[in-house]
């Protein structure tokens, strides 16, 4: 299924850009090779997953939900593929692009619902020990992981076309929201890990979950808090500055002494 997934996703994408190739408008090899490596992470990720170990799962669960997401929304697929599509079918998908259904479910804030939601879905349920096996339940963690990663990375910094897309201010709500209750949610399960799984283990995997992803975290904050800057006027640039050197002191401060109440 994960080899599926990967070999779907990166044959399509080459096909789009082949398209376009013969139509004379070359497409940026950076932005290939992101999708590209982004395809071959949602095909890793899953293989992380070894019963019995939950920071191998923990460790899956980063490369599938958090940097293949990433990878994949700098390839800027839907752009390329409006470029591919015949001139009626991307009419279209632009047309499917800006109806209300898919506004609202790329909106940044139902995105990180989807997101943080479903994490904290699969480990304070039993939905973790029902999908620890091969079978539905099991392909369906790996999809919904996948896709509301990237639905929650591209409505913060995707490249590609976005009708009435909200402001900056209501999207970095959205990431300060889904930040706040991915390390929480890490903290939660140091201390209640998932039934059968042990103490170290559990305490391991917590760890990987809240450092690693802090670490991934950055990389999303320093491309989302670029792309503001480039889109403010002149004029606005300083005081996004300001604010931004406030907001990182804050977050060094909290990282600190994140452990402290956990240890």
């Amino acid at each position: 299924m994960p080899e599926l997934l990967a070999v779907a996703l990166a044959g399509g994408y080459l096909w789009a850009v082949s398209a376009v190739a013969r139509r004379g408008r070359p497409w940026p090899l950076g932005r290939t090779l992101a999708w590209c490596a982004g395809a071959l992470a949602a095909g890793l990720g899953p293989h992380l997953r070894t019963p019995g170990e939950f920071t191998a799962h923990m460790a899956g669960h980063l490369l599938l939900g958090m940097v293949a997401p990433l990878l994949l929304v700098a390839g800027a697929p839907i752009t390329l593929l409006l470029r591919a599509l015949p001139a009626a079918r991307a009419r279209a998908l632009s047309r499917l692009l800006r109806s209300a259904p898919v506004r609202a479910l790329t909106h940044p804030v139902t995105a990180a619902l989807l997101n943080a939601g479903g994490l904290w879905l699969l480990y304070a349920t039993p939905l973790y020990a029902a999908s620890a096996h091969p079978g539905w339940p099991h392909a369906a963690v790996h999809v919904h992981v996948l896709a509301a990663g990237y639905l929650f990375t591209a409505a913060l910094i995707g490249p590609d076309p976005a009708p009435h897309r909200p402001s900056f201010g209501v999207r970095a709500a959205a990431l300060a929201g889904f930040l706040g209750a991915h390390a929480v949610l890490a903290k939660w399960l140091y201390a209640h890990p998932p039934p059968g799984v042990g103490a170290a283990d559990a305490e391991a995997a917590a760890y990987l979950m809240y450092y690693g992803g802090e670490l991934i975290d950055l990389v999303l904050i320093v491309l989302f808090c670029r792309a503001w800057y480039a889109a403010a006027a002149p004029g606005q640039r300083t005081r996004i500055t300001t604010r931004l050197r406030g907001s990182a002191g804050m977050r060094r401060s909290e990282i600190s002494r994140s452990w402290g109440g956990t240890s």
